[in-house]
């Protein structure tokens, strides 16, 4: 009996707890699910654009990083979101082409203003498109472009500088410092813990995999880096200096003076920016729309405007048949299979060329390439894919973006005209193989590997023993051979000797200037150029109709993508309260998280003797 009184209390205590927990889980659950009908209900019933009104001021937003293509899915977008990470916001180059090509020619839109707060960048390519084309809307519309920034750093400020005039944040900065960066190396560490990286490779300027089994660069190493941010600093600053109307050579001056000038003026960034002549003026943010309003017109609070996600709906569609070229975007890092956007497989994109050959309409393919490298015989696949194209009687267009360098010039050298610009980081023809081994760490640890095989090469590769130099040599043979393809395939596309070929190879990387007086591509050019030439080689006349061969969303993502940008920021930090995420890493250790994961990525599940065309070179 004293055991039931005892028990009778517990009992029900638990179960009121139960019935708070279950209780405030289907309030939660109910809650979510109201506000992904709310946001649902609006997509469906969500009315057409309004139409413009005169004096309209399109504002560019450009938020997160500039991509040739949305990564990912729906679904991991919205994950991502949810997780607070703003990397999941993306622009896309070819909507920010198009909403100023159609503003240029609308009687409506008076002005454009560039809002760069939250753009996280882009390569010096990308960034040299879009100044192109806001240099093309001044010069075919006449209409002012304004910058407005709480700051700028270097990547905006190069679009900013296109801008007819540029205002500052009174408390704001313009941060330009240069190209070039550190890697961390992890020779010692990893001697510490007993672990070799094994690194095999072809090309003395093949530095992919340099900092995992060294302490610092190579000599050959500084001197491709230094040839390559060295020609990228003076475009950068030929172009700004050239946009703001200054003397040559006056950044790097003021870089070099700014302890001083900072120090003249107590502190002062905004004043600092302003001497420079940097900007025109400095506004806070009710002073600057004041002057919009003025400018423009009055709408509400504030002034009239529309953003250019909202101005696409606004632009005519094009006629859903006829002659047209057809773009396949290859962009990010090239591996063995199928995989979403934001990565290059090379199983899926070769199945879109396929479909771009496939179609009746498509009569050119232009092949936009934005990326690294990866998988040897991923990238393969792709170019085979591209061959077969082209003898399918279809031309096929390389269009370089920011980087294809390594895999991404594999897949390229297929086709009837490589085109890149003056700032796409390209070439890194080698190759090299990496096996990571932990044999010493293993001993100090007090493990033991053992057992029994009929050949030695039963158990070629295991990460718990020494690296058999049997097997390494079979290793190193293959990539000599992978080498070898590459540079005779290089030397049949650009119709060039394989000793020509080899003395521009090595691993070395280029900017697209340097790439062009080696011969490895055909011409300087933007992306439109390159669908100019693909017109032109298939006898197309006028401006032809594009048809962006992509995989087809399935109906969740579709689903989710109608109603992504409503739901995902009103529940974000709630939903990242229940599920306990926590602070980002900082930036130093990410880079090395990032490292070692890419170093597991390479050794786990690779084929035995696959290699990999890789420069992991980041666009500056």
């Amino acid at each position: 009996m004293m055991l039931k009184k005892i028990w009778s209390p517990i009992a029900w205590l638990w179960n009121k707890f139960w019935w708070l927990l279950d209780g405030s889980r289907r309030v939660f659950l109910n809650l979510l699910w109201l506000l992904i009908l709310i946001a649902l209900f609006g997509a469906i019933f969500r009315s057409g654009p309004k139409p413009l009104q005169e004096k309209t001021t399109l504002v560019l937003s450009l938020r997160g990083p500039l991509v040739e293509q949305f990564s990912g899915s729906a679904r991991s977008q919205a994950l991502a979101e949810l997780q607070g990470q703003k990397a999941a916001r993306q622009t896309r180059l070819r909507d920010v082409l198009a909403a100023l090509q159609g503003a240029a020619k609308d009687p409506n839109i008076s002005a454009v203003l560039l809002d760069l707060d939250d753009f996280s960048g882009a390569g010096m390519a990308g960034l040299h498109e879009v100044s192109a084309a806001l240099q093309r809307f001044k010069k075919d519309s006449g209409k002012p472009i304004y910058a407005y920034g709480d700051s700028y750093n270097q990547r905006a400020y190069l679009l900013a500088a296109q801008a007819d005039e540029i205002y500052l944040h009174p408390m704001g900065n313009v941060l330009i410092e240069g190209f070039g960066g550190y890697r961390t190396y992890y020779k010692d560490a990893f001697d510490r813990l007993g672990v070799s990286a094994n690194v095999l490779r072809v090309g003395t300027y093949k530095s992919a995999a340099e900092n995992y089994f060294t302490n610092g660069p190579s000599p050959a190493s500084r001197e491709a880096d230094s040839l390559l941010y060295g020609a990228l600093w003076t475009s950068y600053t030929d172009q700004v200096e050239a946009a703001r109307k200054l003397e040559k050579g006056a950044i790097s001056r003021d870089i070099e003076q700014l302890p001083e000038q900072m120090a003249a003026l107590k502190g002062d960034t905004g004043q600092l920016a302003l001497k420079q002549k940097l900007v025109d003026g400095l506004k806070t943010r009710d002073e600057m729309r004041a002057l919009l309003i003025e400018r423009g017109a009055k709408e509400g609070p504030t002034f009239r405007r529309i953003g250019y996600g909202d101005y696409l709906a606004h632009l005519k569609r094009q006629a859903p048949f006829g002659a047209a070229v057809g773009v396949v975007v290859a962009e990010g890092s090239i591996v063995d299979g199928e995989t979403q956007a934001g990565r290059v497989g090379g199983d899926s994109t070769a199945q879109l060329i396929r479909q771009a050959r496939e179609n009746d309409q498509v009569k050119a393919v232009v092949l936009r390439v934005n990326s690294p490298g990866g998988s040897a015989f991923a990238s393969e696949i792709v170019r085979r894919e591209l061959e077969i194209t082209r003898k399918a009687g279809k031309p096929v267009v390389i269009s370089m973006g920011d980087v294809a360098a390594s895999g991404g010039y594999w897949i390229s050298m297929s086709s009837d005209r490589v085109i890149a610009d003056a700032n796409t980081i390209t070439g890194s023809i080698g190759v090299f193989g990496m096996l990571p081994t932990a044999d010493k760490l293993v001993e100090k640890l007090s493990l033991h590997s053992a057992g029994t095989t009929t050949t030695w090469l039963a158990r070629n590769y295991d990460p718990m023993r020494p690296l058999d130099p049997r097997f390494a040599s079979l290793v190193q043979s293959s990539i000599n051979h992978i080498y070898d393809d590459f540079t005779a395939k290089a030397a049949v596309a650009r119709k060039k000797k394989v000793d020509e070929i080899d003395a521009v190879a090595q691993g070395r990387v280029w900017t697209g200037a340097q790439a062009l007086e080696r011969g490895l591509i055909d011409q300087l050019g933007s992306y439109g150029d390159a669908l100019k030439a693909a017109a032109q080689l298939a006898k197309l006349e006028g401006e032809p109709r594009l048809i962006y061969i992509e995989r087809e969303p399935g109906k969740l993502d579709k689903l989710l993508a109608s109603f992504a940008d409503a739901l995902a920021p009103s529940i974000s930090a709630a939903v990242r309260e229940q599920l306990g995420f926590t602070a980002a890493i900082p930036a130093p250790l990410q880079q090395v998280k990032s490292d070692l994961a890419w170093l597991g990525e390479v050794s786990e599940g690779r084929k035995p003797f696959a290699a990999v065309v890789h420069c992991l070179c980041a666009a500056p």
